[in-house]
């Protein structure tokens, strides 16, 4: 393997286990009294700045036209959504569990292009669409018989399915041609909207109080936003969007390991199997393109007999 791939594999390593800390920094500000709001709208302003540094730094240009202006709002409008709706189920279910729930946004994202667009379903999409049920169902009830939350899963879905809006939308709008940074920048600067209503119709804005909760906002700004989104472009440049994706399953893991090892969180031997069940739905999703001619020569080792 040359040193291009290499460094590829621990960009995108990195990208994804960046994005999973989001839950070690927001969790004790939350503890702390932080409102969900607060704390995305400190998150959002302080990496506004990051991203535009990065933007000049390769050269990347602000402009974009009134059109691509409009579809930039809707879009930040999810993506500030998609964040709102995950932090808010941290406060009704684990960390870990409800990052890996949200993985399951590949999957959305197969159901829409199948249902709007008219993409073919593969058989194997069609599988994973029912592993991670299957998975999902496992999280739903642990060993002692407590259920998960209704409100904490269904906020989870609705993060879940408005990222996979946006992804959709990206890549079925004229914004697919233009540089990623610039439609990162902006999409922040719409989606931090959100927590600025917020803030002016409930009249109450939470101020970090003292250096370790202003590191935490500074670090929720840096690593799961700016470093995070660098490094998946830089991993993509060196071994392809498929690759980098398919390391994206270190997202949850890490999510998951944190809320166990710092924020002491049960974990059963049923959560396993289904943190297990829908990493590898979705995973299978990723390269079901690359498998596709593997099961296809197997099911020709067992032809069907005719009556």
């Amino acid at each position: 393997m040359d040193s291009r791939k290499i460094q590829g594999y621990a960009l995108g390593f990195i990208a994804a286990a960046t994005y999973g800390l989001n839950p070690l920094f927001a969790l004790p500000l939350m503890a702390d009294g932080m409102g969900t709001p607060s704390i995305l709208f400190f998150r959002y302003l302080f990496a506004i700045p990051i991203m535009a540094l990065m933007m000049v730094a390769r050269g990347k240009s602000f402009k974009v036209t009134w059109r691509q202006a409009w579809l930039l709002l809707v879009f930040g409008l999810l993506v500030g959504l998609s964040s709102v709706t995950l932090f808010e189920a941290y406060r009704y279910m684990d960390a870990g569990i409800a990052s890996t729930l949200l993985f399951v946004y590949p999957l959305m994202v197969a159901i829409i292009m199948s249902a709007v667009f008219h993409e073919r379903l593969k058989p194997v999409t069609i599988f994973s669409l029912a592993t991670a049920l299957v998975g999902i169902g496992l999280l739903y009830k642990g060993e002692g018989g407590a259920t998960l939350s209704v409100a904490g899963t269904a906020l989870v879905m609705l993060s879940a399915l408005s990222y996979a809006l946006y992804i959709v939308g990206i890549n079925k709008t004229e914004l697919a041609r233009v540089p990623t940074l610039t439609v990162t920048f902006y999409v922040l600067i719409f989606g931090l909207l959100i927590f600025v209503a917020n803030i002016l119709i409930s009249g109450h804005l939470s101020v970090p109080a003292g250096v370790g909760e202003w590191s935490r906002i500074c670090a929720l700004a840096l690593l799961p936003t700016a470093v995070s989104f660098l490094c998946t472009t830089l991993a993509i440049t060196y071994i392809g969007s498929t690759p980098t994706a398919i390391l994206g399953a270190m997202e949850p893991l890490t999510a998951v390991v944190i809320g166990v090892t710092v924020f002491h969180e049960l974990l059963t031997v049923r959560d396993v199997c289904g943190l297990v069940l829908i990493i590898t739905a979705v995973t299978l999703v990723i390269v079901g393109g690359s498998i596709a001619p593997h099961l296809t020569a197997i099911r020709r080792l067992f032809p069907r007999r005719h009556r």
